[in-house]
């Protein structure tokens, strides 16, 4: 077993519970061609929301991240080895009955993906699996949108969040899926995140929340944004080649321009806005200033295959 990396000193934790997942990204120059070959350039590479995020947060170098997940026996060893190279302490629940969690990544010729999910092992953390000691020494809970999604997982996110609010411990919670969002309704995922002090949507994901329809455009993911942050202190809406957006208190309160890549694929780059964002925040960044860290490290992202730096 490889030793944890050493804790950095001086600073709180970030704590992310979430998913750890075995991404199969599969890149194609033509569409996909039904009931025949299509040529694409395939990789099986470590994913998951959470650990990703987990992975781009202690990419900053000075940050003790934490990662708690459910995964399979038969890639245990790899995900965690992944981890731990990433500089990542992860806790990682062995599943008795389920593989880890597979998600298969079809990216086209301009870089958006569009999935294939399997959560296997990853929505099947429980209660159980919690223990209040995993505060201890935390200075932010960081909650994948994805654990909501589920029964298991979401009485999990409900404890966690419950325990960090009770501590003073700051939360914040990444939507995750407008697929999955629009299956459990937008009104239960705000009810079940609340408390939360920090929302991460995308803008697809923050229209469903806000219940904008039509045809929205940047006045429209204006709107959703600060209609969500009536509800939530701080909501910060990424919008890919556009920026970010944050909103506090009902208003909009700054915009935030993107970094230029060449996309080769965008699987991820949600995830690393998010880690680099919180690392950011908590190296006391401002709001603005943190959300530029986390548009320089989604542009990154892009460029290559897979979610993780």
């Amino acid at each position: 077993m490889t030793a944890a990396p050493a804790a950095p000193a001086g600073r709180g934790a970030l704590l992310v519970v979430g998913d750890v997942v075995t991404d199969v990204v599969a890149v194609h120059a033509e569409p996909l061609t039904p009931g025949t070959d299509t040529p694409a350039r395939i990789r099986t590479l470590p994913g998951g929301a959470g650990a990703n995020a987990a992975c781009w947060a202690a990419r900053s170098g000075d940050l003790e991240v934490r990662l708690l997940a459910r995964v399979g026996d038969e890639s245990a060893r790899w995900h965690e080895r992944a981890l731990l190279d990433a500089g990542v302490r992860p806790r990682l629940v062995i599943d008795p009955a389920e593989p880890t969690g597979t998600v298969v990544a079809l990216v086209g010729k301009d870089a958006e993906r569009t999935f294939l999910t399997d959560s296997g092992a990853s929505l099947r953390l429980s209660p159980a699996d919690w223990e209040p000691g995993m505060l201890d020494g935390v200075a932010h809970l960081h909650l994948s949108g994805y654990l909501f999604f589920a029964d298991s997982s979401r009485e999990l996110a409900l404890v966690a969040l419950r325990d960090a609010r009770a501590r003073n411990v700051p939360v914040s919670v990444d939507p995750a899926s407008a697929g999955f969002l629009a299956a459990m309704g937008p009104e239960r995922f705000l009810a079940a995140s609340a408390g939360a002090g920090v929302l991460l949507p995308n803008e697809d994901e923050a229209l469903l929340l806000a219940e904008v329809h039509g045809p929205a455009g940047a006045a429209g993911v204006a709107r959703a944004a600060a209609e969500l942050s009536r509800r939530v202190p701080l909501v910060v809406v990424t919008r890919g080649g556009a920026g970010a957006l944050i909103a506090e208190d009902g208003r909009v309160t700054a915009e935030v321009a993107a970094e230029s890549a060449e996309a080769v694929d965008s699987t991820g780059a949600g995830d690393a806005f998010t880690g680099a964002f919180l690392a950011a925040r908590l190296a006391g960044a401002g709001t603005a200033w943190a959300a530029g860290a986390g548009c320089r490290a989604a542009a990154l992202a892009v460029t290559r295959l897979g979610g993780r730096p």
